[in-house]
């Protein structure tokens, strides 16, 4: 694994508040660069393989509507987590982000990630 891909599974254990998981995957095959997560029983790469899914789902929707966006961030929200898919601007990889709703705000989370995929975005 790359020191900056390391560094950033450190900076996000680390500094967002409720992490469970984090994953960088690559978009056009579904491997995983880094993946990393505190509860045993949560596999961010299984996690990663079906957001992979989720991801091309939404992108094939907006080319169905002839929409001119691209996808800056698809977010879930379930009872007691929230799950962050972070596409990357040229569509290579995205971020999967797990944390516990309970403790996590949104907007810090998604500031921290932005903030701590500085170096991903240069490298990668």
């Amino acid at each position: 694994m790359s020191d900056f891909l390391k560094q950033f599974t450190e900076d996000i254990k680390t500094n967002v508040p409720g992490y469970i998981a984090v994953t960088v995957t690559e978009v056009s095959t579904g491997i995983c660069y880094v993946s990393d997560s505190q509860d045993k029983d949560f596999d961010p790469e299984v996690a990663s393989a079906y957001n992979l899914e989720v991801a091309k789902a939404k992108t094939n929707a907006i080319k169905a509507l002839g929409l001119k966006s691209t996808i800056q961030d698809i977010l879930i929200t379930l009872t007691d987590q929230i799950h962050i898919i972070d596409l990357s601007e040229n569509g290579e990889y995205f971020i999967y982000l797990a944390v516990n709703s309970s403790k996590a705000n949104l907007g810090m989370t998604r500031a921290l990630l932005k903030k701590y995929k500085k170096d991903i975005v240069s490298k990668l």
